[in-house]
């Protein structure tokens, strides 16, 4: 099975940096049938940033005011795949050979033989990375 890499709508938000925020966004995501194919938390100056892949970004921009959070949509890039040694190895080699920088990439063995991914590039380059890594 070849790797699904595709373009995706990423909304991100600063949130107070205090214990239980997290907790109480996503308890809120959560109540109103909200899936997330991704997200992560992390430290940004007083505050902390938090970043969505939602499977509905309609549905997940009302949830998200419901919670209280002012989010800025951006593009990135999600891969999922079978694991195996080198598998991100390639998709960097892509860009790499493309004249494409990467900004971040955070990747994970999902168990059960699979692994997923998410990169992002600088808004001007998306274009030329989507088309570097075929995808969709």
């Amino acid at each position: 099975m070849a790797d699904s890499i595709r373009k995706v709508d990423y909304f991100k938000a600063l949130v107070q940096d205090k214990a239980g925020e997290g907790a109480r966004i996503l308890s809120t995501l959560l109540g109103e049938g909200i899936n997330l194919l991704f997200f992560t938390g992390f430290p940004r100056g007083r505050k902390s940033q938090l970043d969505f892949i939602p499977e509905n970004g309609p549905a997940f921009r009302k949830a998200a005011k419901k919670a209280g959070l002012a989010v800025t949509r951006k593009t990135a890039f999600l891969v999922q795949g079978q694991d195996r040694p080198g598998a991100i190895a390639v998709i960097v080699s892509k860009l790499a050979d493309a004249g494409v920088n990467i900004t971040a990439l955070d990747a994970v063995a999902a168990g059960g033989g699979r692994y997923g991914a998410i990169l992002w590039v600088k808004p001007a380059e998306v274009r030329k990375a989507a088309k570097a890594l075929g995808a969709t």
